[in-house]
């Protein structure tokens, strides 16, 4: 398994223009094969901050991820808007266990 942890930074204005786009975003990608969970969060303390959560079951999920028609329409929607990924690194790891 895989976890994907990313961060943007969101310019003003561009967080509520950004969102129908992000919605998509995250519905088609937890739709994929090989996806576990796909997330963005906005950060309590910085508001202009977004922080994305992912977890495929293996390299050839996220690549194929990567090459999905909503993964492409997403960069297009986003593209004219104030939204930088300053962060992106993926983790292998096993399943884990229960914290409590």
């Amino acid at each position: 398994m895989l976890i994907v942890l990313a961060k943007a930074e969101v310019g003003e204005g561009a967080m509520e223009a950004a969102k129908a786009a992000i919605a998509d975003m995250v519905a088609a990608s937890n739709a994929e094969e090989g996806c576990i969970a796909y997330a963005f969060t906005q950060d309590v303390l910085q508001p202009n901050v977004l922080h994305i959560v992912e977890k495929w079951r293996d390299d050839a999920a996220l690549a194929a991820h990567f090459a999905t028609p909503h993964m492409a329409a997403f960069g297009a929607a986003i593209a004219g808007l104030d939204v930088k990924i300053v962060e992106a690194l993926k983790y292998p790891t096993d399943d884990g266990t229960p914290v409590m």
